[in-house]
């Protein structure tokens, strides 16, 4: 029961549910996603994924031009990387 509890406490967290925010601006600002995957295509990612997060991010999932596996959060309307995870 007490695990129960805990485990009901540690998902009703703020922490647990906080998402990665990118942008506020309005998604006329933003740039258009297949000019955004081409360009990001040109300098030498392969994107497996691309998805809109629910904090406002371009988000790929895909390698980078050295064959890393990545995940990168973009803002939208000016391209810099929010947040970015390279494994190997």
């Amino acid at each position: 029961m007490r695990k129960l509890l805990l485990l009901s406490l540690v998902l009703a967290s703020p922490l647990t549910f906080a998402a990665t925010q990118c942008t506020t601006a309005d998604k006329a600002q933003w740039q258009d996603q297949d000019k955004f995957q081409a360009d990001l295509k040109a300098q030498g990612y392969e994107i497996k994924k691309f998805k809109v997060t629910g904090g406002n991010c371009y988000e790929i999932y895909g390698f980078n031009k050295e064959g890393q596996k990545v995940e990168i959060y973009f803002d939208p309307v000016d391209g810099k990387v929010i947040k970015s995870e390279i494994d190997g």
